[in-house]
């Protein structure tokens, strides 16, 4: 990037990253006065809980099975009375962005820390930024009460995590630093992380693909989410998220495939208005080639979607998607323009070439 004139603040919470580092658990919610701790989770991540609960010995209360997709405002009222019943005076958060996101909006209703525990790329812990939807709208807002206190990186977490969902959730990090290149609000210090967290992720996605229990792999891929996390809470969203808010809190998508499907399209609409973020993700990707389409390669390399055909999108909702983005836009290097969105979510639903 040019050295244009720029602001840079950096996140004041606390990052644990390393293999074993869930033995310090304790020892953070010590330093954050938790004495009585709610765990959260989605129904599917109880066993994980339990695992936490049993960590936390006995500052550890009680679970919270509700997390879903798009942190719907009616479960985090029921999760507010979870936590009122328990008498809990903090949150732990185990599992990806859903999870972390039920956390987030408990933490910022109650004024109460939050230790996040990423299982996935998804990024979510290192935002001020939380995402809710209501009344099938989603809407975000960012604020610095929202981020979580500390962020517990343990690789041990993510061996699990299938190598379809890795792939998606990896390209989903990947995602959160494109648009951090061409931020109206990025600076040099952000523009290195997310080069550096797409480079990474790009690297180890294949590889974890190959086998799933490559450690170095594992290690590299949420060292690059970390980095990814850190640049989508530090700048400013625009086109491809505000696709992926519309497309996954008003037709209820699947979050990380959604922006799997979608990065290599919103690439391509701001290509020509932002040619240094653009001359960034080819060198981070080590391709020849435009960079949307080498994102749509990295997709195809680890056999993620790449339509939205293939993740439940109806044809017939491509209209009312593309009113919905234009209606209330993210500021983008190249303004969202109705007919060439519609223009955009065809070629996705499709699967196209994206330029």
């Amino acid at each position: 990037m040019s050295m244009r004139t720029f602001s840079y603040q950096a996140l004041p919470n606390r990052v644990v990253f390393g293999a074993g580092s869930l033995s310090k658990l304790n020892e953070e919610a010590d330093r954050l006065g938790i004495g009585r701790a709610l765990v959260v989770c989605t129904p599917q991540q109880t066993d994980a809980a339990e695992m936490i609960l049993q960590k936390l010995g006995t500052r550890g209360v009680s679970i919270c099975a509700r997390a879903t997709m798009h942190t719907p405002t009616e479960v985090t009222q029921l999760a507010i009375e979870d936590l009122l019943d328990a008498r809990a005076d903090g949150v732990v958060s185990i599992g990806g962005g859903s999870t972390i996101g039920l956390a987030k909006a408990l933490s910022v209703r109650t004024d109460l820390p939050h230790i996040a525990i990423p299982t996935t790329y998804a990024g979510s812990e290192m935002t001020p930024i939380l995402g809710e939807t209501d009344n099938g709208i989603k809407s975000t807002r960012r604020e610095l009460a929202i981020l979580p206190a500390t962020a517990i990186y343990d690789v041990e977490l993510t061996f699990s995590l299938p190598p379809a969902l890795s792939a998606t959730s990896g390209i989903n990090a990947i995602a959160h630093a494109v648009e951090a290149l061409y931020a109206p609000d990025g600076n040099p210090v952000i523009s290195l992380m997310a080069e550096e967290a797409i480079k990474s992720l790009a690297r180890a996605l294949p590889a974890i693909q190959r086998n799933p229990l490559d450690r170095e792999a594992r290690e590299l891929a949420f060292y690059g989410s970390w980095l990814a996390g850190t640049c989508l809470g530090s700048v400013s969203m625009s086109i491809h998220h505000k696709l992926c808010h519309t497309l996954g809190g008003s037709f209820d998508l699947p979050h990380a495939e959604t922006h799997t499907v979608v990065l290599p399209y919103a690439t391509a609409y701001v290509a020509e208005a932002a040619p240094d973020a653009m001359a960034a993700i080819r060198r981070a990707l080590g391709k020849d080639g435009s960079a949307a389409q080498g994102l749509q390669e990295l997709a195809k390399s680890v056999d993620a979607p790449t339509s939205l055909e293939q993740i439940g999108m109806s044809e017939d909702g491509l209209d009312r998607a593309a009113d919905l983005a234009t209606s209330n836009p993210y500021w983008s290097p190249r303004p969202l323009e109705r007919d060439a969105i519609r223009g955009l979510l065809e070629k996705a639903f499709k699967g196209e070439r994206p330029d």
